[in-house]
């Protein structure tokens, strides 16, 4: 028996002097709503209703039960109303982690925009360029920038980034534009440690799909860092365009092989359930799908 349920239907009796007009007024049969009050009075061993053919009355403990009945339900119900209010209701700490370079270069600037609309929200948000375990480490959500998210977590495309190939003015200089994909092999390639494929860069472009096997000069696991040895000479990187756009456009890079690009590589959200999403991680999805389609970026 649902203790709340049986109150809400001894309730209706006593309002409405008759188990008939109670369950009219909760849409139940006659039969259920004496089953309930049997129940109810069995369970508090109590008699709380007199039974003539004519009416039916609380006895004096019923009476009194009745009042603390209306009390409880009063204050169950304000809870019930305050929790869901709330459930709908962006709030508490929001845990997100997201690469080093791309929180840096685009979450950072959107952040306050967020913030400003959702200030219950309290924004945690961690960099790192490795692969974490989003449930072990606590995340609520993950930004992963891949061509395809594990299975094991559910993910919304925001944007693509594109990947360009580039090395500083002074390098191609001292070492010449390389002509092909091809040519690669004879140049100082900086390599990002976590590429999917290893060494090798795969290519699109005018005569089609090209796939260049390397022997890199410098790894290093992050993108600014490799950014930063392009721009001093060092060699030729392949980055996306949200770590190297700046430096192209302010000419401390320039493209090589113009034509030239690997294939886009997408940037997700993702968490690991569809099941009662928090309004929190939701709010911050959507936030960032509107944002980025009206950026550079371009949603999916």
């Amino acid at each position: 028996m649902d203790t709340i349920d049986a109150m809400r239907v001894f309730v209706a009796v006593v309002e409405r002097n008759g188990f008939s007009a109670a369950a009219d007024a909760l849409d139940l049969s006659t039969a259920a709503v004496t089953r309930q009050i049997a129940a109810l009075e069995k369970r508090l061993s109590a008699r709380l209703l007199n039974r003539t053919t004519r009416r039916v009355s609380p006895t004096s403990i019923g009476a009194m039960y009745y009042q603390r009945c209306l009390q409880l339900l009063a204050e169950f119900d304000a809870l019930e109303a305050s929790v869901g209010a709330q459930a709908l209701q962006p709030s508490g700490r929001l845990r997100i982690n997201a690469p080093v370079s791309y929180g840096i270069a685009r979450l950072a600037q959107l952040l306050p925009g967020y913030s400003a609309l959702y200030p219950q929200v309290e924004l945690d948000l961690q960099l790192s360029d490795r692969l974490v375990d989003m449930v072990e480490e606590g995340f609520d959500l993950a930004i992963r920038i891949t061509r395809q998210p594990a299975p094991s977590l559910i993910a919304r495309r925001l944007a693509q980034a594109r990947i360009l190939l580039c090395a500083a003015p002074d390098y191609l200089a001292r070492r010449g534009q390389p002509a092909s994909p091809e040519a690669l092999v004879e140049h100082d390639c900086l390599s990002y440690t976590y590429l999917a494929g290893g060494e090798t860069w795969s290519l699109q472009g005018p005569q089609g799909e090209a796939s260049v096997a390397l022997q890199p000069r410098m790894r290093a696991n992050n993108g600014e860092v490799r950014r930063e040895a392009a721009i001093a000479g060092m060699g030729i990187i392949s980055q996306p365009d949200f770590i190297v756009d700046q430096a192209l456009a302010d000419g401390r890079l320039v493209a090589v092989l113009p034509g030239w690009e690997a294939a886009p590589i997408g940037i997700h959200a993702v968490y690991t359930s569809r099941s009662h999403l928090a309004p929190k991680v939701r709010s911050f999805i959507d936030y960032l799908a509107q944002q980025l389609d009206n950026g550079n970026e371009g949603s999916l």
